[in-house]
């Protein structure tokens, strides 16, 4: 058979998705809507309920059903995706090689924060779920041929699909239910484990994971929060101002963004910003690290006051040393560190300031021993409505708004009714998980007014009762950074 190219554009499976929003509706307590699920094919979905304790619920939902098979993605740059001149190039070499290659546009939508945009893929042959091996020795082919290639599951790709969905929702509804809300960073901040352990260590008996951690720092630091992070009203991340967050106290949960604002004044009356809160520092930097980190401090050649829990400077030193139980320890890299020793002299005291501002409002969220705040990937719903700021998020690109993952999210219901749930994801033919614009509809059609979403892949994980109740994609609970426990 001869090879050509096939110029032509996308077929019906590569059209974004266009399904009408959910209706807006308060789930009903006796359990989740009955109106057709959101996604997929019409219809309404299998749902399975269990009583956990008063006031909450946690289902079962699963939907649709697999038609979706494999493709073979010709890389461009290392991406599945390019420019329409980049998708040309590589679909000639392709041909070349003795493939036939299909130049496929899509779409990736629009949010509140970041229009949409046309890329191109180059695509070639497509295989059911049980060939996945055939599209394999393709790639390996075109490997041979010095063209860069994978296997891609057609249901990642955030585009029409039939699913199938499986999730796992939990509802607490705070006029019955008497226990609270909190987040955990685990051990440490430095350190991840999974929110199994964070629940069975707290006695919580329900917990989903958290935000999203710092991978792509030093290694022993990987469990820090990327992002706000406030645990029973200690600032232990600092956040990305603007960016979205969970407010939880007591029995109440609330969605807003957030800014952080900290600062460290001398007995010499001397004022001075503090850029981070338990983190690695930049250069020309203060940080302040608290006994909560979990690591030394970095040996960079910077500066460091040990402060006790009054402010009292106890010592100054080189940079590097513990973080000891009652104390903290403001480090100053380049030029900080001079400002450091010419402040914080010893027994002189440094008073330093925390404050965390709902951008909303403009009003200072009171920090009390109550209060825990977990920074979100993205805000999902505002008001009732899709409002996906993906962009102040930092996350405006193709993988996180139109690719789909599985997920964890949160939202509130108008009457104050919290909603955690998990769509599980990268399992071909079993659960495709969710794009962000999903995601959204998703917490709609479950009665959300407001919702977030936390971190997903294989960090999202449901823990009820001590089990992890979800199968999270890693075939394993993740090690996270930070999770959101309720207690009885």
């Amino acid at each position: 058979m001869p090879r050509r190219l096939i110029a032509g554009l996308a077929a019906l499976s590569f059209l974004a998705a266009t399904a009408p929003a959910p209706a807006i509706a308060e789930s009903v307590q006796s359990g989740l809507p009955s109106a057709n699920f959101p996604l997929g094919q019409p219809g309404a979905a299998t749902q399975k309920q269990k009583a956990v304790a008063s006031g909450i619920d946690l289902f079962t939902v699963i939907h649709g059903t697999p038609t979706d098979g494999y493709t073979v993605s010709v890389l461009m740059k290392g991406k599945d995706y390019g420019s329409q001149a980049s998708a040309e190039a590589a679909a000639e070499a392709a041909l070349s090689a003795g493939f036939e290659a299909s130049i496929q546009q899509f779409t990736r939508p629009g949010v509140a924060d970041f229009p949409e945009g046309v890329s191109y893929t180059v695509r070639i042959g497509l295989w059911t779920l049980k060939e996945r091996d055939e599209a394999e020795k393709v790639v390996k082919k075109l490997k041979e041929a010095d063209i860069s290639a994978k296997v891609d599951f057609l249901g990642d790709d955030g585009l029409q699909t039939t699913g199938p969905w499986d999730m796992r929702v939990l509802t607490v509804d705070p006029r019955a239910f008497s226990g609270s809300y909190h987040s955990s960073i685990g051990a440490s901040v430095a350190k991840r484990e999974t929110p199994s352990s964070m629940a069975k260590k707290a006695g919580a008996v329900a917990a989903v994971n958290g935000g999203f951690f710092n991978i792509h720092t030093d290694k022993n630091l990987r469990g820090e929060p990327v992002g706000v992070s406030v645990v029973d009203g200690r600032l232990l991340s600092e956040a990305t101002d603007g960016r979205s967050a969970l407010i939880l106290k007591g029995r109440t949960a609330r969605i807003t963004e957030v800014k952080t604002t900290v600062t460290a004044t001398s007995a010499d009356g001397e004022r001075t910003s503090i850029s981070g809160v338990n983190r690695a520092a930049q250069p020309d930097e203060l940080v302040l690290y608290t006994e909560e980190f979990g690591e030394k401090t970095p040996s960079d050649e910077g500066a460091e006051a040990v402060l006790d829990d009054k402010g009292e400077v106890l010592s100054l030193r080189p940079a590097g040393g513990k973080v000891a139980r009652g104390t903290r320890v403001l480090h100053g890299t380049g030029i900080m560190s001079d400002w450091i020793w010419a402040h914080a002299w010893e027994k002189w005291n440094l008073k330093v300031t925390t404050k965390v501002t709902d951008m909303r409002t403009g009003k200072g969220i009171p920090l009390t021993p109550e209060t825990s705040i977990i920074g979100g990937g993205v805000g999902l719903v505002r008001d009732g409505r899709e409002h996906i700021t993906a962009k102040a998020d930092g996350q405006a690109n193709i993988n996180m708004i139109l690719r789909r993952h599985p997920r964890t999210m949160a939202g509130v219901t108008k009457s104050g009714k919290l909603i955690l749930a998990t769509v599980d994801g990268r399992k071909p033919g079993v659960t495709v998980g969710a794009s962000m614009v999903e995601a959204a509809q998703l917490m709609l059609w479950l009665g959300a007014r407001q919702a977030i979403n936390l971190d997903g892949g294989g960090s999202s994980a449901m823990v009820v009762k001590g089990k992890v109740v979800n199968h999270p994609s890693d075939g394993t609970e993740r090690g996270v950074g930070d999770a959101l426990l309720i207690l009885p």
